[in-house]
């Protein structure tokens, strides 16, 4: 079986590493009993909610994902387009939103998520971590794949190998008594922030912007946990380095700015760059803007702003700010400049 190179978030980090796309269990590991967790669902979303019973002698993909890591967002196309042609021939997909960030337990965002990526299969709200627990999960996304006999078969960890996971998936129904199976294989296009990455853009790592995984911090005297304080860079951030500006107070999950005018500074290689933020006030806006090598972006802007660099944030999720064609990628310097207080950022993403 053929290794690659797939990114994915393992409890909270994001990694680049060669692994089996669908490592198949052995004995010891092929167990009914996950399943089982699917009753620790906080709530339920499209769908009544579902449990092993209900599944006996279903094939089953459970997918782990969380709706402001970018890994999960650009593999959701496949799982979308997988529930909807094998739907009618067995298939039951369950996308189970563990959060990260304690903003990804508000059903709301979710709900919000799920419209805006135009999500129609099952999706079991695991706030309480009960089902990730069950699986003994550690990664966004992941993927596992159950058998008519009720037991994970293999998993898959993160994103990439789809045509792999398909055959899989064909098989799988196969087995199950499935006729007049298609044998071809989807190829959804993802657009804005579901666009597929580039591998070999990409050199700058995931980045948590409050103090429990902080790193690369280069405001002078670093960062004051859960106070605010005065920021400033005095130094030439190198590649990955990043700081704030400004009246900032620094949580262990994010960043909160106090007053007018703050910004954040990262020296970043890759097509793409995310900035994970929300208001502090629902109902309250924040501007920004945004600029690379002290330039509006222009046709390197992201979905989230537009060629002058302008954009607002209006709600807790993953903001697209930056992105390029692959073969202008170089070493830039962004910076997003807030006009008015009350913004919180978590972390930047990269693809």
């Amino acid at each position: 079986m053929s290794l690659r190179h797939s990114f994915l978030r393992y409890s909270g980090l994001t990694v680049s590493l060669a692994l089996l796309a669908t490592a198949p269990l052995g004995a010891s590991e092929a167990r009914a009993t996950p399943l089982a967790s699917l009753s620790g669902a906080t709530s339920w979303l499209n769908t009544t909610p579902l449990s092993a019973d209900a599944l006996k002698g279903k094939v089953v993909l459970v997918d782990f994902w969380t709706y402001s890591c970018i890994n999960c967002l650009r593999e959701l196309p496949y799982v979308e387009a997988w529930a909807t042609k094998y739907k009618p021939y067995g298939l039951v997909i369950i996308g189970v939103h563990a959060p990260e960030f304690a903003f990804e337990k508000n059903v709301d965002n979710i709900k919000k998520a799920l419209d805006r990526f135009h999500i129609t299969f099952p999706v079991a709200v695991d706030n309480d971590r009960a089902i990730w627990n069950g699986f003994n999960n550690e990664y966004w996304p992941a993927a596992y794949f159950i058998g008519g006999d009720g037991k994970v078969q293999t998993h898959h960890f993160g994103e990439g190998d789809y045509d792999r996971s398909e055959h899989l998936i064909q098989s799988m129904l196969r087995e199950n008594g499935a006729q007049n199976l298609p044998d071809d294989l989807v190829h959804p296009t993802g657009t804005g922030e579901q666009a597929e990455t580039d591998l070999s853009a990409n050199l700058s790592p995931e980045t948590y912007i409050g103090y429990s995984r902080a790193a690369h911090f280069i405001s002078t005297g670093g960062a004051i946990q859960d106070a605010p304080n005065e920021y400033v860079i005095e130094t030439k951030p190198l590649l990955s380095d990043w700081g704030l500006t400004g009246n900032w107070t620094v949580g262990p999950e994010s960043a909160r700015l106090n007053k007018a005018n703050g910004s954040i500074t990262y020296r970043f290689h890759a097509r793409d760059l995310h900035l994970v933020m929300g208001s502090t006030q629902s109902n309250t806006p924040v501007s920004f803007k945004v600029t690379i090598d002290g330039h509006p972006p222009g046709d390197m802007h992201g979905t989230d702003c537009d060629a002058n660099g302008v954009g607002t944030v209006t709600g807790q999720r993953l903001y697209q700010l930056v992105r390029q064609s692959s073969y202008s990628v170089d070493d830039h310097v962004f910076k997003i400049e807030f006009i008015s207080p009350g913004v919180e950022a978590f972390s930047f993403t990269f693809g």
